[in-house]
């Protein structure tokens, strides 16, 4: 008998008739089997994958952290800036009260409270600046810097600033 080919499913399978006995043999052809060459590269694609991905979350984890210390600081210096709010300043009263100067308001240093999971204590220190703009109408600026420290990234500073009149 003679040799047939069959394609199951892509495969090239090639059933045998063998002259002794009629018998069938069926089996793969050589051309499809993995070669140690195609293993290597698929696992070499495979490695490179799974380290970009593994990079691409430990860096979005580090972002994350990143902001979550970034808003911490950013809401210690609306602190700040509420407490100068709070503050008495009416200059055209009876009697006139200015309770809205820089010495009233020290730097203050504080813990920062990120929500972070890593325990590391990171310091946010709050410097408030009070500027007279103008006399009449009776208008100051207030900024207040909240400067703190990443670890290993170095010193950030967020700021808010805002305008005051008088007896508001």
């Amino acid at each position: 008998m003679t040799a047939t080919g069959l394609y199951i499913r892509g495969l090239n399978v090639r059933a045998r008739a063998a002259n002794d006995g009629q018998e069938h043999v069926l089996g793969l052809g050589a051309t499809s089997a993995f070669t140690l060459m195609e293993v290597v590269v698929s696992l070499a694609i495979l490695g490179i994958s799974l380290g970009g991905i593994l990079t691409l979350y430990v860096r979005s984890a580090q972002r994350a952290d990143w902001s979550g210390y970034s808003v911490a600081a950013q809401m210690m210096a609306l602190s700040g800036l509420e407490q100068c709010r709070a503050a008495k300043y009416d200059p055209h009263g009876s009697p006139p009260t200015d309770a809205l100067v820089s010495t009233n308001f020290p730097s203050r240093v504080d813990i920062l409270d990120p929500g972070a999971v890593n325990c590391i204590a990171s310091y946010g220190t709050n410097t408030t600046t009070i500027q007279m703009i103008s006399t009449n109408p009776a208008l100051k600026l207030v900024r207040v810097d909240c400067t703190w420290t990443y670890p290993g990234r170095g010193v950030f500073t967020n700021s808010v600033c805002t305008y005051r009149a008088a007896n508001q």
